[in-house]
């Protein structure tokens, strides 16, 4: 969550109450708790009105799954890879559950994509399926925002999926054993109150244990690290004709039993007529 001073404090919901923690996201408490470090509680706020930061706002690695719900699959009218796909973006993307998404002056066809995400809670390298689940500290709520004008450009997506102020996290970390490690779980999106992604984490090509393992195998996945895992149909972009996001949308993300974002898109107010058109062109 942001303090008024404007840095940023993990903070835990316990009956009621926010217990504030001596670290700036709850990445970094997780990440000392891995150490063994024990981490100072350094106030205490009523849960209303909190002004929260993405859950995780510095993590080490973000790494993104692509193609990996079969329905989302079916209306991209493309078939189930036989490996997860893969791509990364940056924390400048990042911003909280209630913060306005920017759409850029480069983007004229803003998508929304609903996901679950997860944060890594123990270092893994090249571990089990089972050894992947156990080091999964808890999963959260995502949208990956994406520029579908700028991502087709060419065969790589990055450019369209890392805006600045475009992903909203959050609103919490809930643990593996409140929601059965997200095994099925509904996604949902709304964009001015109209239902554009209904579907489950059970339609998941590749699971998050499985993803972790697998990425496990390429580098050593560390405390805090993110992991964005997909996104259900529905999406914008595959619709005909294509639906794109505009200034005043809201979009409304939910993931059943760990939280929801209430989103409000913003145009860039540095996008002036021109560099709108020019974006557009380019």
């Amino acid at each position: 969550m942001r303090r008024p001073d404007g840095s940023t404090s993990a903070a835990e919901l316990v009956d009621g109450a926010v217990k504030l923690f001596d670290a700036p996201d709850v990445g970094t408490l997780i990440r000392l708790r891995a150490r063994g470090g024990d981490v100072a509680i350094t106030g205490e706020l009523d849960a209303n009105g909190l002004d929260l930061a993405p859950v995780v706002t510095t993590p080490g690695k973000i790494i993104c799954v692509g193609a990996n719900y079969r329905a989302h699959l079916a209306e991209m009218g493309v078939e189930p890879p036989d490996y997860p796909t893969l791509f990364a973006k940056y924390a400048e993307s990042l911003i909280g559950p209630h913060d306005d998404i920017t759409l850029p002056a480069m983007s004229q066809a803003m998508d929304w994509e609903a996901e679950l995400a997860y944060v890594i809670g123990t270092e893994i390298r090249r571990g089990s399926e089972a050894e992947a689940r156990n080091a999964i500290a808890g999963y959260t709520v995502t949208n990956d925002i994406t520029a579908r004008d700028v991502q087709f450009r060419t065969m790589q997506w990055l450019q369209g999926k890392t805006f600045e102020g475009t992903n909203p996290l959050g609103p919490a970390l809930v643990t593996p054993d409140e929601v059965d490690h997200a095994d099925d779980l509904a996604v949902t999106c709304t964009v001015n109150g109209e239902v554009m992604q209904s579907g489950r984490t059970s339609d998941m090509v590749f699971s998050p244990a499985a993803v972790v393992s697998y990425l496990s195998h390429i580098l050593t996945l560390k405390p805090g690290d993110l992991i964005l895992g997909g996104t259900p149909s529905g999406v914008g972009h595959a619709r005909k004709p294509p639906v794109a996001l505009q200034a005043q949308d809201v979009v409304v993300t939910s993931v059943e039993s760990i939280g929801t974002l209430t989103n409000t898109c913003v145009r860039e107010a540095s996008a002036t007529a021109g560099e709108a058109k020019r974006g557009a062109a380019a």
